[in-house]
């Protein structure tokens, strides 16, 4: 018996077209989405022996979704994963029952495991500027010294996201006073472009051997194509091993950084959001926290009644 029914397979499918095409997802979360959902009716077809075609997954009632969760957390699964299954499940199933006109409340209504939310794990202002510097000494090819070093100024000097970055091109140079960036979900926002990040790139340009078109990615490999961003995280890798550096010092860290660094030079919250694109204020609100944690640390460190 096939874990997947043809009808579910079609559906699931079509959804992930809409997602992609309608709300703007990006290629990491519609291989999450297909890969949690697909594991759900693979559950439910075990679950129940029979094949879970349309009708069947109408019928899905709120103690199969008890098991479905339960043997998730048996495989374990932690908490915060499993809240991100069930989401996924869960956009899945209101596109499919408005598509198909059923109830799907018994879906709808379980509520997610509760889980310990993990703050950004920022660098020290210092570390940020090692860490740009450092990975220029982990190759022997000059451009590709100074493409490493505009690649990192641009995360931690305008907060880009890795993708963010990678997704520019030769129509984006000399780059100007602001960037227009879409970001996730296909929102834009316009992001000031610092001197340091501006001169970084056109340090890169002037040494790299590849031509530049207006469609051409900004940052390429060595052979030419797009840079990827697993190249990227492995230059950090080997820096920050140099460094001494934690391994939560990852491209986003660095975007992390400079929302951080941002707030501690009296940044408001609503600004840092804009700026990083977040769609709602309590995922930047992360950093409050973070703020507020490190004067913790330095108030228990430094008051003599410590």
């Amino acid at each position: 018996m096939s874990l997947i029914s043809p009808q579910a397979r079609d559906a699931l499918q079509h959804w992930l077209e809409t997602q992609k095409s309608l709300k703007g997802a990006s290629e990491n979360t519609i291989k999450a989405y297909n890969a949690d959902t697909v594991d759900f009716i693979a559950f439910m077809t075990s679950y129940k022996s029979e094949s879970q075609g349309l009708a069947a997954l109408s019928r899905i009632t709120t103690r199969d979704m008890r098991a479905w969760m339960a043997a998730t957390r048996g495989t374990d699964v932690g908490a915060r994963s499993l809240a991100r299954k069930l989401s996924s499940v869960k956009s899945f199933y209101r596109w499919l029952a408005e598509r198909e006109g059923f109830e799907p409340t018994a879906v709808l209504t379980i509520r997610a495991p509760k889980f310990q939310k993990k703050l950004p794990r920022p660098l020290a202002v210092d570390a940020a500027k090692a860490m740009i510097e450092t990975v220029e000494y982990q190759t022997s090819h000059t451009w590709v010294a100074a493409r490493d070093s505009a690649v990192l100024t641009l995360l931690y000097g305008c907060g880009l996201r890795i993708s963010e970055a990678l997704g520019l091109t030769g129509a984006d140079v000399p780059l100007p006073d602001s960037l227009r960036i879409l970001g996730k979900g296909g929102k834009e926002r316009v992001v000031p472009v610092l001197p340091a990040a501006r001169d970084a790139v056109q340090a890169y340009l002037k040494l790299c051997p590849h031509p530049l078109e207006p469609t051409s990615p900004l940052f390429r490999g060595i052979r030419g194509g797009a840079l990827n961003s697993r190249a990227v995280q492995q230059v950090m890798a080997k820096a920050r091993m140099q460094l001494g550096l934690p391994a939560t010092v990852t491209p986003h860290a660095m975007r992390h950084s400079f929302a951080t660094h941002l707030l501690s030079a009296g940044g408001d919250l609503r600004s840092i959001q804009e700026l990083l694109g977040h769609s709602s204020l309590s995922t930047t609100q992360a950093y409050t926290a973070v703020d507020t944690a490190r004067l913790m640390e330095v108030y228990d460190r430094a008051h003599p009644k410590a």
